[in-house]
């Protein structure tokens, strides 16, 4: 760990002077001084006490301000603040010859700062939490017999497979032309299963998706996780963890926690590059009318049993199947009315009717509308056209890649 500081010392300004420090008036003078002192502590041999004080004064005042009100209301100038305080704090961790369990702390200071901060000095967190995950992936290697026992068992076991009536599966075709899934499917807005669009991924080839993987790219990367089996459910909640807590809990149920975790993330592509080098944009999506940017691309990771109720969404959707088995059942939006939409405007998107086991008294006419049901597999592609209603489950360990496009 000796040499870790030199790391992170060499993608830094050279000093104080070509560090940029630079807030409009919304941020208070009194903070800005702060996070001068903290610059000037950077590159000075001041003591980690007073570096890791000045740090966390910083951290907790910005964390505040992220927290007084909506999201979409929080001000990017704050949410630059918290990112300076996470550089700051992880150079308090990291200055001198750190523990393996700072080096760990430095790497969740990143993470808070790329998951509730905003970018700063070009991404500076993001190089500077690969650097630190070189130093964890050396010094982690243990309990791996044990573990590819477990992993082997829950690959092992069969998952039960509905039963798709052919009338009623989703058609399916492989490597249709662009101009073929235009005019058949994306404008008449119908569902398509696309074979064979996703075969070059090296998430399918060089770099084949498991636990194992996960663990050495991601492990110590602390993530959002949805906690219950479904977010319409009274004791669902969010909580972040790291990846390999959330496996240990939730997948190999290591600790004996009963309930079901998911790793559903927007973020996960851009908080870790590794994982997102193993997949591909579908080519479809360039009939889109957005540019790349406008994309929107969604991780999925979970145990057999989570379930995403009966929803629709607002953008075109191709959700493809990289790990283990879904059963997935799709209605039109023709047959919103048959549905039962909750009527909050929060869940104005989600059918009340438990899809699998519908109260018919209370639902009596979601028994009457027709559905289209398939069971998507590794190398499948789905495109759900927007605003078409779609009920997800898992069937076994799953990994799924969505892309939300316009």
């Amino acid at each position: 760990m000796a040499a870790l500081w030199s790391k992170i010392s060499a993608v830094l300004p050279l000093n104080e002077e070509q560090f940029p420090l630079e807030f409009s008036d919304k941020v208070e003078s009194s903070v800005v001084e702060i996070l001068k002192q903290s610059r000037q502590q950077l590159y000075s041999n001041s003591t980690s006490t007073s570096r890791m004080l000045n740090a966390q004064i910083i951290l907790d005042f910005s964390w505040e301000k992220l927290n007084m009100g909506t999201w979409r209301h929080v001000d990017k100038e704050w949410r630059r603040v918290y990112s300076y305080g996470c550089l700051f704090k992880v150079g308090a961790l990291c200055r001198e010859d750190p523990s393996a369990d700072e080096v760990l702390q430095a790497v969740k200071t990143c993470d808070m700062g790329l998951l509730m901060g905003a970018a700063i000095m070009d991404n500076i967190l993001q190089v500077i939490v690969r650097i630190l995950q070189g130093e964890v992936s050396k010094s982690i290697k243990e309990g791996n017999e044990r573990e590819n026992a477990e992993v082997k068992r829950i690959k092992i076991e069969c998952p039960h497979v509905p039963a798709i009536k052919e009338e009623l599966a989703v058609p399916r075709i492989k490597c249709p032309s662009l101009e073929s899934f235009s005019t058949n499917y994306l404008l008449p807005l119908k569902p398509l299963i696309l074979e064979g669009i996703i075969d070059h991924w090296p998430a399918l080839n060089e770099h084949p998706w498991s636990i194992e993987y996960l663990r050495s790219v991601a492990g110590c990367r602390t993530v959002p996780v949805e906690v219950g089996s479904r977010y319409t459910d009274e004791e669902w909640s969010q909580t972040l963890l790291t990846v390999n807590e959330f496996i240990d809990r939730y997948i190999l149920n290591k600790d004996g926690v009963k309930g079901l975790g998911y790793l559903a993330q927007h973020q996960l592509f851009d908080q870790i590059p590794e994982l997102k080098e193993d997949i591909r944009l579908p080519d479809y999506c360039c009939l889109g009318e957005g540019d790349e940017d406008n994309i929107t691309v969604n991780a999925w990771f979970g145990p057999a049993g989570t379930v995403s109720p009966l929803h629709h969404d607002p953008q075109q959707n191709f959700l493809a199947q990289v790990v283990g088995s879904k059963y997935i059942r799709l209605y039109s939006p023709e047959d919103t009315d048959k549905l039962y939409p909750h009527q909050s405007q929060l869940l104005h998107n989600t059918s009340q009717v438990e899809v699998e086991n519908p109260d018919t008294e209370r639902f009596p006419k979601f028994a009457k509308a027709p559905y289209l049901e398939c069971v998507l597999q590794p190398g499948d592609v789905l495109f759900i056209p927007v605003r078409y209603w779609h009920y997800v489950r898992s069937l076994e360990l799953s990994f799924s890649v969505s892309f939300w496009w316009s």
